[in-house]
């Protein structure tokens, strides 16, 4: 019998009825002959109404706290699915974070998992029951209850398949796979079959909402079967899987848009060695995640240094930064939170020239000012106006003829 993981995110289960349709999901993988854990998130909107409510008592919370507050969802969620599957004759039994032992560090609000002991898990499927466990939550070292991040049960998903060797780790979502581009921009992008976890921890991390950055790493670094499908109809869903030589052939994948990310400016900064280590040491021991980065040439002995952060960061981040202007002798310190980054990612960029070069000419020809530009093996990020931002996706997703690949 094999194991197979079903991840479901919060519109998967944001009422009743979708509740009671996850539960036929899975009581049908069931009578296929697999054995079955479930991972959940809270309600759609749920999460967001426990932010409000702590919020309105305090501005700025406590992070043990908010995280106690936060991870409360998914305990309604999971107890819902197993009263669900228990009420249509399938045995379930649910569990939190902390009791399937999900041990991550302490770093409240953006915690990493550092291990699982899924023999709990092992036990009560050896019972013919369904496991259905709270996703987006564990516990640390001290038992303090801690969150993994925004689209945290993804990565509890795919780290729990990764633990117990599942043969197939299924994450369900309101999409029904990985598209060249976000269709409600570009309504002819068209759905992967494929993907390399490579490609897909690129768009990933530059704004694809479909599957969390650290859910594709584990994915990668344990080498799960891993699929994404829609929970509201049949169709086959994108698989993201090793690289092989038909990914290579196509030169690029998709296009990501990113409305999230603000960026901070330093003027006139005094040109030495040690000032890069100055400023970004105290932003990386908030941790707050630094993106693009770029550096003028000196001039005179001074330079302007840019970088971006996640825009939810750009107020902690402008405080950090006002503090290491005044040791460091910068005068003036801008932050722009009128931004979007537009990303071009694909593994045949490789050993394909050219792609930057039409990248910018595309941009060009259609009057989209290029602020900032980063580049890696396999993708082209450039940071345009917000206003801006949907357009160039649109222009290069034409340029590059994505609506007539699948």
């Amino acid at each position: 019998m094999s194991l197979i993981v079903q991840k479901y995110g919060g519109t998967s289960v944001q009422d009743i009825d979708r509740i009671r349709n996850v539960a036929r999901r899975v009581i049908q993988t069931r009578k296929e002959g697999h054995d079955v854990v479930v991972v959940v998130s809270a309600m759609a909107g749920e999460t967001n109404r426990l932010i409000e409510l702590a919020r309105s008592v305090s501005p700025n919370p406590d992070e043990r706290e908010y995280d106690q507050i936060i991870s409360t969802g998914e305990q309604v969620t999971i107890g819902l699915l197993a009263l669900a599957l228990q009420s249509a004759g399938q045995p379930a039994r649910s569990f939190l974070g902390h009791q399937v032992k999900i041990l991550t560090d302490s770093v409240y609000s953006k915690a990493r998992i550092k291990n699982i002991d899924a023999q709990v898990i092992f036990d009560t499927l050896k019972k013919g029951m369904v496991v259905v466990v709270a996703g987006f939550q564990g516990m640390d070292e001290e038992g303090n209850i801690t969150t993994l991040g925004r689209g945290g049960s993804d990565t509890t998903g795919v780290a729990l398949a990764a633990a117990l060797k599942a043969d197939l780790c299924e994450i369900y979502t309101d999409v029904d796979g990985i598209y060249t581009t976000d269709p409600r921009i570009c309504p002819e992008a068209l759905k992967l079959k494929k993907i390399s976890y490579e490609e897909m921890l690129e768009l990933a991390s530059l704004g694809a909402k479909v599957l969390q950055i650290r859910s594709v790493e584990f994915a990668a670094k344990y080498g799960v079967n891993l699929v994404v499908r829609s929970s509201l109809n049949d169709n086959e869903g994108t698989r993201v899987t090793k690289e092989d030589k038909d990914m290579e052939e196509v030169v690029v994948s998709g296009i990501t848009l990113n409305k999230d990310e603000a960026k901070i400016s330093l003027r006139r900064l005094v040109d030495k060695p040690g000032i890069a280590m100055k400023i970004f040491r105290p932003i990386a021991e908030a941790a707050i995640n630094v993106d693009m980065i770029v550096q003028n040439i000196s001039e005179d002995g001074h330079t302007d240094m840019t970088f971006t952060v996640p825009r939810t960061d750009l107020v902690r981040a402008q405080g950090i930064i006002k503090k290491v202007a005044e040791d460091i002798g910068c005068k003036k310190v801008d932050a722009d939170e009128d931004i979007a980054k537009v990303s071009v990612v694909g593994l045949g960029m490789r050993s394909h020239a050219g792609v930057a070069s039409k990248i910018f000419q595309t941009l060009a020809e259609n009057n989209v000012n290029i602020e900032m530009i980063s580049t890696s093996e396999i993708k082209v990020s450039v940071v345009v106006k917000k206003k801006d931002g949907e357009k160039a996706v649109k222009v290069l997703h034409e340029a590059f003829e994505l609506g007539g690949k699948g």
